[in-house]
């Protein structure tokens, strides 16, 4: 699976499904339109925007254009790159019924489409030579060992060290792992929770 650098933006889970089966990528959601009033979120997204820049990959439909100009007007238009998929209609499997314009959206979409979208979009695909080393990866065991998942008082710790980061209070323990890989290394990470957190057990 080829690994992208940049944090890819879509607009639902469904859409992170399907393009989670295609590529290693950070990939985040707006929610639809919440990303609107989402001030948490905008700030998350200008974060990673200039730790490793955005790629938006919205629907073609005007909601999903509508998304994609607000969000170069609350993120720096220079780190975001943009990638279009085409004009298909037709509707996804799950739904009973076409959406408003009859254009399927992103989850609808063949790997190939998505992936020639994005390369396309001029996203950066890592080789082998590229890839953060295993033991500088951040993992869900790290989390359990700091008191971040899996144990009594876990949710609480979380929700501190979220606030600390000035990261969305919703954010699941999966979806903060993404972020934590896309912001900084395992050992940045350890020294950061330790500080914040200091009765966690450093490993």
């Amino acid at each position: 699976m080829p690994e992208i650098l940049e944090a890819i933006i879509v607009e639902g889970r469904y859409d992170k499904n399907t393009l989670s089966q295609i590529v290693d990528a950070v990939i985040l959601e707006t929610s639809g339109f919440g990303i609107f009033n989402d001030r948490q979120k905008q700030k998350l997204f200008r974060t990673i925007a200039e730790k490793r820049g955005l790629i938006v990959l919205t629907d073609s439909d005007g909601a999903g254009f509508m998304i994609r100009n607000f969000l170069k007007s609350c993120v720096d238009p220079s780190q975001i790159k943009h990638a279009y998929i085409p004009d298909v209609y037709g509707k996804e499997r799950r739904k009973s019924k076409a959406s408003k314009e009859g254009k399927m959206g992103v989850e609808g979409m063949r790997p190939e489409i998505l992936l020639d979208a994005l390369r396309r979009a001029g996203a950066t695909f890592i080789g082998e030579d590229r890839i953060r080393a295993p033991e500088e990866t951040i993992r869900k065991a790290d989390l359990y060992r700091l008191g971040l998942s899996g144990g009594e008082g876990s949710q609480e710790k979380r929700a501190a060290l979220l606030q600390a980061l000035e990261l969305p209070a919703r954010l699941s323990a999966n979806g903060l792992l993404d972020v934590l890989n896309a912001l900084m290394d395992r050992q940045e990470f350890i020294s950061l929770a330790s500080s914040i957190l200091p009765r966690s057990e450093e490993q």
